[in-house]
């Protein structure tokens, strides 16, 4: 190693570290976690009906139901519609494998569907031949912030009478043409902290379908035939009864509270996002070796949840991992979203048959999130990238 060498190294490594994603949060917002926390009433309430409905008013939702997490979501749902052992759910295995564990646990098979190879979405043409008279559901991903095509998905669920949900994780803020993800269909949400707003940990399930909303909101809290909460005594409305066996899924109001006041914020801090995305998008064309996500051909408003891109492993010679952990050492943080579900231990073991998932796959092996979150500098981006370019290059 020559002298410079060493030298690039001491820097990097006398640099703070870089994280992938940190939550941005308002000395407001925790002066006002902390006024639920001295109220006497920390668990669902008055707080938990604010942001339902401050979510609505924001995505165009008619009825939204706040719960512990997006996976709480999946689940209710799942049991809302009935499904189990016998039936079948499209969804993509490029995505967290959370959708896949919810359609195991209740004994039904996921049956993943390829994706567009620059976009990381599924497309109706992919989904509708693998459609059969045991298929139960479809959930599509919005990823990384872009919008899918909704108009074609919809149309194919219309025709096969399957019911279309949306898995909008990522999406809080994007829209599709000129309404915003949750706006109209079936929608969940995640609030957790690498999100674009979070609850600390929560999300949020968002429909038009009123029945539907009644039964995941009975669901959440143990089957409940009323809202545990009682506005006017603030405590546990006595005619409450179980209608049906249920779940703890519920958000605590000093979450909620925090997730009110990131809302309110939505808009300043999905700008800053589109900034720093635009900004690694001009510095990063000038590296031949990456090759960032391409944003659809149709009418849509990203709201950068991620900014993923896709390492040229055969040019480098340097596998994605070695890649990441190459970023790590030199005080670079980095994500992987991320490693298909079909090859996770549990699902290759379990599904033998080979699966035509060329694009997934392709990814799958290249894929690498960069630093994104709205505290972070220009000058911070510009760090990650000359870290990436040294890498490439092996200078430092």
């Amino acid at each position: 190693m020559s002298k410079c060498d060493i030298t690039q190294n001491i820097q990097s490594v006398n640099k703070p570290f870089l994280p992938l994603s940190k939550p941005s949060i308002s000395e407001d917002e925790i002066a006002e976690v902390a006024d639920v926390l001295r109220s006497g009433w920390i668990t669902t309430g008055a707080k938990n009906a604010e942001l339902e409905q401050l979510v609505c008013d924001i995505t165009g939702a008619q009825y939204a139901v706040a719960l512990s997490s997006a996976t709480a979501g999946m689940h209710l749902l799942l049991r809302a519609l009935g499904i189990g052992p016998g039936d079948e759910v499209i969804t993509p295995s490029m995505t967290w494998v959370s959708t896949a564990n919810q359609i195991e646990l209740c004994g039904a098979t996921p049956v993943f569907v390829d994706v567009n190879r620059d976009t990381l979405m599924v497309e109706a043409d992919m989904i509708e031949p693998l459609i059969t008279e045991r298929t139960r559901l479809i959930v599509p991903v919005h990823y990384a912030g872009a919008s899918l095509d909704l108009a074609p998905l919809r149309q194919l669920a219309e025709k096969h009478g399957i019911p279309l949900v949306e898995d909008a994780a990522h999406a809080i803020g994007t829209r599709y043409g000129d309404q915003a993800i949750g706006g109209s269909g079936t929608a969940i949400f995640s609030f957790h902290p690498i999100k674009n707003i979070t609850t600390g940990e929560g999300g949020m399930f968002c429909t038009d379908d009123g029945q539907l909303a009644e039964k995941i909101r009975q669901l959440r809290f143990h089957g409940l035939g009323v809202d545990a909460f009682d506005r006017e005594t603030q405590g546990r409305a006595p005619q409450a009864e179980v209608l049906t066996p249920g779940y703890k899924y519920n958000l605590p109001d000093m979450n909620a509270v925090l997730g009110i006041g990131q809302l309110k914020r939505l808009n300043e801090l999905n700008n800053r996002r589109a900034e720093i995305a635009a900004l690694y998008s001009e510095l990063l064309s000038e590296i031949d070796e990456i090759k960032p996500l391409q944003l659809p051909d149709y009418e849509m408003t990203h709201c950068w949840h991620l900014y993923i891109i896709r390492l040229d492993i055969e040019s480098t010679a340097m596998s994605r991992d070695d890649f990441m952990q190459a970023l790590k050492e030199r005080q670079v943080g980095t994500g992987l979203h991320f490693r298909a579900t079909h090859t996770q231990k549990y699902y290759r073991e379990k599904y033998t048959e080979p699966m035509a998932l060329p694009e997934t796959e392709w990814n799958s092996e290249r894929i690498c999130s960069l630093p994104l979150y709205p505290d972070m500098t220009d000058d911070d981006v510009r760090r990650v990238v000359d870290t990436i370019r040294q890498v490439i290059t092996g200078a430092g």
